[in-house]
C-alpha cells in the first residue's frame, strides 16, 4: 500500500504561480515501472489529466497547460512536483496526485487550487 500526501494548493491571482508537491510513502521510483502525476477536477466537470511523468522520464501534459506547467520528480524524496505558472481562472480545480504501478492505482486526497482576483 502507498499513501500520497499532497501540498501546495491555495488561492492565487491570475498570472500567478503555485507549486504542488506529492510525496509517496515509500520508494517507488526504482523498483518498478510507474506513472505518477496530477489530475484535476473542476465543479461539474470530469476529472482530467494535467501532467504525468513515466518511469523512464517521459512527461505528458494536457494541451491546456503546455508551456505553463512543469512536472518534475525527486527520486531521493519519492516526490513529484507540479510547477504552475501563468495561472488562469480556468485552472481552478481540486488537483489530485496519482500513482500507478503494477498491481496498484493510488490517489491523494486532493488539494484545492483557486485562481481568482
Amino acid at each position: 500500500q502507498v499513501q500520497l500526501v499532497e501540498s501546495g494548493g491555495g488561492l492565487v491571482q491570475p498570472g500567478g504561480s503555485l507549486r504542488l508537491s506529492c510525496a509517496a510513502s515509500r520508494s517507488i521510483f526504482i523498483n518498478s515501472p510507474y506513472t505518477m502525476g496530477w489530475f484535476r477536477q473542476a465543479p461539474g466537470k470530469q476529472r482530467e489529466l494535467v501532467a504525468i511523468v513515466i518511469s523512464g522520464g517521459t512527461t505528458n501534459y494536457a494541451d491546456s497547460v503546455k508551456g505553463r506547467f512543469t512536472i518534475s520528480r525527486d527520486n531521493a524524496k519519492n516526490t513529484v512536483y507540479l510547477e504552475m505558472n501563468s495561472l488562469k481562472p480556468e485552472d481552478t480545480a481540486v488537483y489530485y496526485c496519482n500513482l500507478r504501478v503494477v498491481g496498484g492505482d493510488y490517489w491523494g486526497q486532493g488539494t484545492q487550487v483557486t485562481v481568482s482576483s
